[in-house]
């Protein structure tokens, strides 16, 4: 019998190991604080807006790179809060996702061997995307104490080579929102480098304590060499509805275009005229939506420092990286995720799926707020146990 060989970029990479822990947590019935999404409902104005497009007959296929309508949407949107000026027919491309986004922003920039600029902790698709585009990635971490940026060995990573740096902020899975003065600094090595700035934007509506998002197209210049990728998931909880978008000057959409074309050939259509509502919500909404996720910030960050955990309040997003170092008993991450979830009942990540360095991963685990208070509570009782036992 012959065996069949895959192609050699499969091996470059594993399965989710997010998607994973949601599986075991099935299997265990454990309440899943590993993968980002709320278990509760979306708005119900936004649940009515996609019955009504479909019932409408918005079912058949939207132009690929976007409907009119909702493109127009993110364009206003991003003129209004991210202060980017953009035309929406020549520099929005809608995409199933910010995953996609990403992919498509990478296959569109990246020749093979160019090299990609990423920040460690990391969210986990990145490696991946940069893997199946042919970039070789050169990871810079954060501080570990604040996850501050780290202006030496931000420098040392930029070479001849250097195609693009993916920037996430707020980021996933620290928390760390990246501020006016990391901006200009990677503004600048951009400049330096000829590079492209691919910026993760997913969570810009869900930050804390006062702290402003900054788009880094909107800085001096960078407009031209920076890909914006924002979407609906998280900012409206509706993670399943696969609603992302690109913002980028003519150039750099029509590659990326060219690859979403062939990649997916277009987002759900009723779901994009219900995103296009969505965007247009007054600030009350983003208000009330920042108010709710720092309640539950605060109730899983006091749980977990109860239980014995290190942790770092987060700046933004709704994850907690926290530090297991008292707790796991000679385990390391993926040993100590697995015990939460068979003995404890909870479900987290473990931290080596967002490093490159095993010996910092190893320490770590993530855990989700994006739950009922009722969950978070339940988790809360459970985890104590680690306390008590």
């Amino acid at each position: 019998m012959s065996t069949i060989q895959l192609s050699s970029r499969v091996g470059l990479f594993t399965e989710s190991v997010i998607r994973d822990m949601t599986r075991l947590a099935i299997g265990y019935d454990a309440i899943n604080l590993a993968q980002g999404f709320p278990d509760f409902g979306a708005p119900d104005e936004l649940k009515e807006a996609a019955i009504s497009a479909i019932r409408a007959d918005h079912n058949q296929y939207a132009i690929t790179w976007g409907a009119q309508e909702l493109r127009d949407a993110i364009a206003k949107r991003a003129q209004e809060f991210n202060n980017i000026s953009v035309d929406p027919n020549r520099e929005v491309t809608v995409t199933c996702g910010a995953t996609e986004a990403m992919m498509a922003s990478m296959l569109a920039l990246i020749n093979p061997g160019d090299e990609v600029v990423i920040f460690e902790p990391f969210y986990e698709n990145y490696g991946p995307d940069a893997a199946v585009s042919g970039a070789v990635p050169r990871f810079v971490p954060l501080d570990p104490d604040d996850f501050s940026i780290d202006e030496d060995a931000l420098k040392s990573a930029f070479n001849n080579k250097t195609k693009a740096i993916v920037v996430n902020t707020p980021n996933n899975p620290s928390g760390k929102v990246f501020t006016k003065r990391d901006m200009k600094l990677i503004a600048d090595l951009c400049h330096d480098y000829n590079a492209v700035a691919i910026t993760d934007e997913i969570y810009e509506h869900i930050i804390y304590d006062g702290k402003k998002h900054i788009s880094l197209a909107s800085l001096d210049d960078m407009h031209n060499r920076t890909i914006t990728i924002g979407g609906i998931s998280k900012t409206y909880s509706v993670t399943g509805w696969r609603i992302g978008y690109t913002i980028a000057n003519e150039e750099l959409t029509d590659g990326i275009r060219k690859i979403h074309d062939f990649l997916t050939v277009g987002a759900p259509a009723p779901l994009q005229h219900a995103a296009a509502e969505a965007l247009a919500y007054p600030d009350l909404y983003y208000s009330g939506l920042v108010e709710m996720y720092d309640r539950k910030r605060h109730m899983l960050f006091d749980a977990l420092t109860s239980a014995g955990f290190k942790c770092i309040l987060p700046e933004g997003a709704y994850y907690i990286l926290a530090d297991i170092s008292e707790l796991a008993g000679g385990m390391d991450d993926v040993e100590f995720a697995k015990y939460l979830v068979k003995e404890v009942g909870v479900a987290s990540v473990p931290g080596s799926s967002f490093y490159t360095d095993t010996e910092i991963g190893k320490t770590k685990v993530r855990f989700t707020f994006s739950k009922q208070d009722s969950t978070l509570q339940e988790a809360a009782e459970r985890l104590e146990s680690l306390n008590n036992g």
